[in-house]
């Protein structure tokens, strides 16, 4: 059969362009090698479904802060319209439909573009290879042709969920690069001995990732002690910056919004009282907390003890790898497309969403680069 637009892979990215697509004078083929589209999208923000975030603008983003601000911009609202419910932001400025469910998005998009006579959505359907012109081969050996296509294939996090990162090999095909990939927005494991006690635990910190005494980032958010190591908010935003490196301290400052006086007059005041020792910071921190920053100060000086609960550091010993991870480090080079998303190298093929060399930070500003690609290509595809 022969479509306007072949777009590859039913994730985010291309669920919602074949949304912003439905009803339009082109035909579309929506090609997904699972058996469901919006498979990860459904399971974002812990599943209840974080699209965006107020406070989006390019400098949450790693990657061409310039494409990244043309595509993304800073209006967090342009995503939204897709979407027959209402929103609401929590205090971190993270926005998820008032019913808190990821699958309620997949589920809009999806009759959008079910009741669409116009996109068909072939599922499953694993695509083999790519040929100009376009040319969609399958695993089974039929054949779609296209006279344009859209890779909308992610990148190689949660492979489980789809993603495997067949688009990189589609990609090379035509010419194009991949930069180095790595996992980012996951857990980091590190040496467990001071935190054994902690597990499951959550606690609000400013963590500061070093290596060689140099800063490498900081992030405020959720820390999550486990068995391995350390998740949260925080520990996710700062993965991109530890991930692939050895010889990486995290910093971990408790009671970011207290200063060291602060916490230094509750320990005097219980020394005061007659507290033993690993007892100081009761009522201060967590018991558990801190009582594993005690254990690790032997000092009794009120001063000594606040420092420690600023600095509770542990060394970095990798992350838990790209089927934990949220998103993909590196992708296709952004100088290899346009400003439109086009590839460079070969007129009418497209690429939208993390199989792009852009990844954000943790707070649903991920699925508003996946959106906002999707976006930007319909404007051009529907002009």
């Amino acid at each position: 059969m022969k479509y306007d637009v072949a777009i590859i892979g039913a994730g985010a990215s291309g669920l919602y362009l074949a949304s912003l697509l439905a009803g339009s004078d082109l035909s579309v083929a929506l090609i997904e090698a699972g058996d469901r589209v919006g498979r990860k999208l459904s399971a974002t923000g812990n599943g209840q479904g974080n699209l965006t975030n107020t406070a989006v603008c390019a400098e949450r983003y790693h990657g061409d802060r310039a494409l990244i601000r043309l595509i993304a911009g800073s209006d967090y609202e342009s995503v939204l319209g897709a979407f027959p419910f209402s929103f609401s932001a929590d205090s971190r400025g993270r926005v998820y439909p008032l019913g808190r469910q990821a699958s309620a998005l997949t589920d809009a998009l999806r009759r959008t573009v079910g009741a669409a006579k116009n996109i068909d959505v072939m599922l499953p359907s694993r695509v083999r290879s790519l040929e100009k012109g376009y040319t969609v081969i399958f695993d089974d050996g039929r054949r779609i042709t296209a006279d344009k296509a859209v890779l909308c294939t992610g990148g190689k996090a949660q492979k489980q969920l789809g993603s495997d990162g067949s688009g990189y090999e589609i990609a090379a095909r035509f010419g194009h690069t991949v930069t180095p990939l790595l996992p980012s927005l996951v857990q980091i494991k590190t040496d467990t001995e001071h935190i054994r006690t902690l597990k499951g635990l959550r606690a609000d910190c400013m963590v500061t990732a070093r290596s060689g005494g140099r800063v490498l980032g900081s992030a405020r958010g959720d820390v999550i002690f486990a068995d391995y190591g350390v998740t949260g908010s925080a520990v996710f935003s700062l993965s991109y910056f530890v991930t692939g490196l050895s010889g990486v301290t995290l910093d971990i400052a408790f009671l970011p919004d207290t200063d060291e006086e602060t916490v230094a007059r509750d320990v005097r005041r219980k020394l005061g009282a007659g507290y033993e020792h690993g007892e100081l910071l009761s009522g201060t921190l967590n018991n558990q907390i801190g009582r594993a920053v005690m254990r690790r100060c032997p000092s009794s000086d009120p001063a000594e003890i606040a420092r420690a609960v600023k600095h509770f550091t542990l060394s970095v010993q990798g992350t838990l790898g790209f089927d934990s991870a949220q998103v993909t480090r590196g992708g296709i080079p952004t100088n290899e497309v346009t400003d439109d998303l086009e590839s460079v190298y070969s007129q009418g093929l497209y690429f939208a969403g993390e199989i792009l060399d852009v990844d954000g930070e943790c707070g649903g500003f991920n699925l508003h680069w996946a959106f906002s690609c999707a976006r930007r290509i319909a404007e051009g595809l529907l002009s």
